[in-house]
């Protein structure tokens, strides 16, 4: 075996590894949603108390992101992965026996140290593995969440049924799954994350070091804003994930509040986003390795912007089925090409911590989408709120396009000299 094909198989494991880690990880995240309302009613909480513990997790989410890209730079990638594993681990044991309100906010807390310090040292760590098929490994990581998003709609559902519809299996399991409740899935979850470390650790080739270290801040911000390339990109993608924030957290309840869905068929439809994801990512991130990355960006904004345009004003569920696939194979295609077009501009000593800075932005800006929604939906109406979202894909395909466009002219004066 040759040294070229050696390493071809270490970087097939490491994704296989990453990727395990970050779908269970995104599974565990996205049943928290549909089994919050039992989760409140058996730990005493309400609304406005949940909200503040999701609040929690994604600050901390967020605010983790660059201090963890730029040690796994400093350091190692492997510095950082394996402990934020290990606080996964435990923020799911922690979720799953919390016996009050406040050990449940200390889990969520927990979960978004894990996730801010696993997520940018596993994507930069892709980065440095597949320079050449950065898009395409990036496509299939962030399929994760998809596949995650996914396997947490099915559990939810078996966790929360009241009737089980299944004939033929063994006693056995019907009494097994009438005794399920809500911390059911939180164990098994934190057991495949220790696997995806035990594995990790069995394959991992990295040095695991510390040492003294500069966060450099001021630098990275500088030069994130210094060309007005990298300024464009920030505000577009920043644009984006606004309107993913308001667009995938209520989702569920716009088709049943106003188009009049039924909630069953308002959750098949959540589940659809995720079924369109796990098969529009890789194939966009493999795009965008054969073509310009800003021209297939700017295909997706355009499709997302015309399929949300038809959502608002579709009246019918086959209608809207449609609308959400296509809305969701729209914007599904923006996300290993953000990382790849951040990843492609950062110098190689600093790749985490520019990526960590810029999804520390991103999610900021992100968060404010379900504020958003949430405000003018109970003034004007959820039509209004999502109607309102389309601006943004607009405003960010034209910056992207305009982008594109400059790059292609100056290619092709490079070649006329």
């Amino acid at each position: 075996m040759t040294a070229a094909d050696e390493g071809d198989r270490y970087a097939g494991r490491m994704l296989a590894v990453l990727v395990l880690g970050w779908a269970v990880l995104q599974g565990g995240r996205f049943i928290l949603s549909p089994l919050l309302p039992a989760i409140t009613d058996d730990l005493s909480m309400n609304a406005a108390t949940a909200g503040l513990a999701l609040s929690g997790f994604q600050a901390v989410y967020a605010v983790t992101q660059y201090p963890s890209g730029r040690l796994s730079d400093a350091w190692s990638r492997a510095t950082l992965l394996l402990p934020g594993l290990a606080v996964l681990v435990a923020a799911f044991l922690a979720i799953g026996a919390a016996p009050n309100y406040l050990a449940f906010v200390a889990g969520a807390v927990l979960l978004g140290l894990g996730k801010g310090i696993y997520v940018t040292p596993s994507r930069a760590l892709l980065s440095d593995l597949f320079v050449e098929r950065r898009g395409r490994a990036l496509g299939v990581y962030t399929a994760g969440t998809d596949v995650g998003g996914l396997a947490a709609a099915g559990v939810a559902a078996l966790v929360l049924a009241t009737t089980l519809p299944f004939v033929g299996l063994p006693a056995g399991w019907h009494a097994a799954l009438e005794a399920a409740d809500w911390r059911s899935p939180f164990l098994p979850i934190a057991a495949l994350l220790a696997l995806a470390a035990l594995l990790y650790v069995g394959w991992n080739r990295e040095p695991y070091r510390t040492g003294p270290v500069s966060l450099g801040l001021r630098d990275t911000v500088r030069r994130l804003a210094t060309t007005r390339e990298q300024r464009e990109v920030l505000a577009a993608y920043a644009l984006f994930y606004f309107m993913v924030g308001g667009w995938i957290n209520f989702l569920p309840t716009y088709l049943a509040a106003a188009k009049g869905v039924p909630e069953v068929v308002a959750s098949a439809g959540f589940a659809l986003v995720f079924l369109t994801g796990i098969l529009t990512k890789p194939a966009a991130g493999w795009l965008s390795d054969r073509f310009p990355r800003r021209a297939v960006s700017v295909g997706g904004l355009l499709l997302a912007t015309t399929a949300l345009a038809g959502v608002v004003l579709a009246s019918s569920v086959p209608v809207l089925a449609v609308g959400v696939v296509a809305l969701a194979l729209g914007y599904k295609t923006q996300f290993p090409i953000v990382d790849a077009i951040l990843l492609d501009a950062a110098p190689d000593a600093n790749t985490g911590g520019d990526l960590g800075a810029a999804r520390a932005l991103f999610l900021g800006i992100g968060s404010l989408g379900p504020a958003y929604v949430g405000t003018i939906a109970s003034v004007a109406g959820y039509e209004v709120a999502f109607a309102g979202l389309a601006p943004c894909l607009l405003v960010a395909a034209a910056v992207i396009g305009r982008q594109h466009r400059r790059r292609q002219t100056a290619a092709g004066a490079a070649i006329a000299d």
